[in-house]
């Protein structure tokens, strides 16, 4: 079962992202600002995470440095998931190699769900109708 960490300070969106993991199959770890999310990480070991970069605490991008400064979390891939803009966020995290930026108000939860099997290679559990 992949695993995947959530780190995003708005409950709302955190809860929903969490429910729609559980139920395509993966093991689900949230914290609700960098500094929780580092020692989840660090605990949990995911195969991805989601990392929002506007948060308490320590901030997206601090978290993201910190891990990528560690032997056990330099390649762990992250998703940024954020609101900021990719102009304005992704110059300064090119250099932590990010496996992926997603736009929040771009993006279903379900093409969430579609980019992180495509980071991780599978396909995502998905019920399908009977053919």
């Amino acid at each position: 079962m992949p695993k995947i960490a959530i780190i995003e300070d708005d409950r709302p969106i955190a809860e929903m992202y969490e429910l729609k993991f559980k139920t395509a199959g993966y093991d689900v770890g949230v914290a609700e600002d960098g500094k929780k999310g580092f020692s989840l990480v660090e605990h949990m070991k995911p195969d991805v995470i989601l990392l929002d970069l506007m948060m308490p605490e320590m901030m997206g991008g601090e978290m993201l440095a910190k891990l990528r400064a560690t032997d056990w979390g330099k390649d762990i891939k992250v998703i940024v998931l954020t609101n900021v803009g990719k102009d304005e966020a992704l110059p300064a995290l090119t250099k932590f190699n990010v496996a992926g930026f997603i736009v929040k108000a771009h993006y279903t939860p379900k093409e969430v769900l579609q980019t992180v099997a495509k980071v991780l290679g599978k396909e995502p559990k998905t019920k399908s109708p009977k053919n």
